[in-house]
């Protein structure tokens, strides 16, 4: 097995950067474990009777009973994330994950903590396949005691943030992270600490003056025994709301946000550019996906181009297309759906038949496995990146333009490329796309380049030499010439037919391994390009 050479030692926060034990800058790019140890409805095509933990766990009790329940989540538990899957995402070039924890899950009620050994067994097997597979771990505190969002996210009781409301629930919360520090305080394989997972929406925002202090009484105590680990902190409000950070708590440090169904451009990401600026401190896309390949392509590349690490969510979930791994829904699963809405109640032979099936399902040998997901995030072959996702780096480095365009439809407007609609009464884009569906016609959009106008886009090449075909989907006037260069050698000129939306391919050759920057440029007549899409040649 080929060893990741960057995962090596304690990470560490370096001004603006994240540097290895050999002082190395590093980029996290990692995927998480949803719905492991915390398991999330929606993962399971369940409807809001189903959409948190201690939903889905009633559900099952009174289908089959107490003992086979308990049966069913040892089984779960240990099926879920396995061996298998940390070997699959160090392999696909991933060098890190993220596993958020239930409170819940990890310690007993009452007031004095009292971690469940058996389930904390099940962290420090997954730490250790990481170290062998040589994967950085974050531990993430995704669901506090108490609750620290009061909604489904984090196995809410009552739908309230009772993190902040009870004194006991913020106590234990602060024993727990110095009881894990305590024991992974030797373990570099473990990232960082990433303390509270979206603490408070903004119809909770009333409380947000409780973040700060509990954030500095967490690690203050981390740090009476735990020195070395890197403390990651979101913002409120879905992580977005990063007002609350208005000083240095700690000297190594990552602030973290979360991105979803928005535009993937740098207008969006600004206010956490401005904060990294101010307060010298790396930071993090700990959390998003949830949307269609396009969309990854574009928002991904935005986070590289910005030295920004990374987190896709999610690695597996049940039938879907924008996940690796997609679990195969089970017959009959319509049947727990109906019964958690007030239907009939599956008999408890039936709903075991179904709920093993399930378990059997979870494994990755049994998933169906959609390497256009892992594709579209690292831009590697075969891989179709819409041309508006041509790089963020700046003009003259991603694009160059003879003039701005007249107008902008709200996205990367600071750019001045002229970005169009393809057919479309809309005057801004949609990119919200929960659950992978495609763009419709009308939320197309294309790059109309003036002769001379230039946009470049970079994608990954993990061996070499390597055979590719480039097809673009372009439209111009007679007599336009869309020209193609790679990493500064010409590859080809293609004249264009009509003014009517067509394929060209070029196919050309790459010599190295690693990043690939392809530039794409208008001649004699204005060209629009609306998608390119990079294969492999066999």
């Amino acid at each position: 097995m080929d060893k990741n050479q960057e995962v090596t030692g304690f990470l560490k926060a370096a001004g603006k950067k994240v540097v290895n034990g050999d002082g190395k800058e590093i980029l996290l790019r990692g995927v998480g474990f949803g719905s492991w140890l915390l398991p999330e409805g929606y993962m399971w095509r369940f409807p809001d009777e189903g959409d948190r933990p201690r939903r889905i766990e009633r559900m099952i009790s009174e289908l089959i009973g107490e003992t086979k329940a308990d049966e069913f989540w040892e089984l779960y538990y240990d099926r879920y994330t396995a061996e298998a899957d940390i070997e699959r995402i160090a392999a696909e070039g991933f060098n890190s994950v993220r596993v958020p924890i239930n409170a819940r899950f990890l310690i007993e009620d009452g007031v004095v903590l009292r971690i469940k050994e058996n389930r904390l067994a099940l962290i420090d097997r997954v730490i250790d396949w990481c170290r062998t597979h040589s994967l950085y771990v974050i531990l993430d505190l995704h669901g506090a005691p108490g609750g620290q969002t009061g909604t489904n996210i984090d196995d809410s009781a009552n739908d309230l943030p009772e993190l902040f409301l009870n004194e006991q629930n913020k106590q234990l919360t602060v024993d727990l992270w110095r009881a894990l520090a305590e024991r992974y305080k030797d373990e570099w394989i473990v990232a960082g600490y990433d303390l509270l997972n979206e603490p408070l929406p903004n119809w909770f925002a009333q409380y947000n003056g409780q973040i700060m202090p509990l954030y500095k009484d967490i690690i203050s105590a981390i740090r009476e025994v735990d020195p070395r680990h890197m403390i990651i902190l979101e913002g409120a409000h879905w992580a977005t709301d990063w007002s609350i950070f208005d000083e240095r708590l700690d000297d190594n440090l990552m602030l973290q946000f979360h991105k979803y169904w928005n535009n993937p451009d740098t207008e969006s990401i600004q206010p956490f550019l401005d904060k990294r600026e101010e307060l010298d401190f790396p930071i993090f896309m700990g959390e998003g996906g949830e949307n269609n390949c396009d969309w990854f392509t574009g928002a991904f590349r935005l986070y590289e181009d910005h030295d920004i690490s990374w987190n896709f969510w999610t690695w597996k979930k049940l039938d879907c297309t924008n996940s690796p791994c997609s679990v195969n829904m089970p017959e009959n699963w319509q049947q727990l759906i109906d019964f958690m809405q007030g239907g009939a109640k599956p008999s408890a032979e039936a709903a075991e038949r179904i709920l093993w099936t399930y378990l059997d399902h979870i494994r990755i040998e049994n998933c169906t496995y959609r390497p256009e997901v892992v594709h579209a995030l690292f831009r590697r072959a075969t891989v179709t990146v819409p041309a508006i996702f041509y790089g963020y780096k700046g003009e003259g480095i991603s694009y160059g333009i003879s003039g701005r365009a007249a107008g902008n439809i709200g996205f990367r407007s600071g750019d001045g490329v002229d970005i169009r609609f393809v057919d479309s009464m809309r005057e801004t884009p949609n990119f919200q796309h929960m659950k992978g569906e495609e763009w419709q016609t009308d939320e197309r959009l294309y790059v109309q380049l003036a002769p001379t106008d230039w946009v470049a886009y970079e994608f990954t090449v993990d061996k070499a030499p390597l055979a590719i075909e480039l097809e673009l989907l372009v439209r111009g006037r007679e007599g336009a010439r869309v020209m193609a260069s790679l990493n500064d050698t010409f590859i080809g000129a293609r004249q264009l037919e009509s003014d009517q939306w067509q394929s060209v391919r070029i196919q050309s050759q790459m010599q190295a391994a690693g990043l690939q920057k392809l530039i794409l440029r208008a001649e004699e007549q204005p060209v629009a390009i609306q998608w390119i899409r990079m294969a492999a040649l066999s």
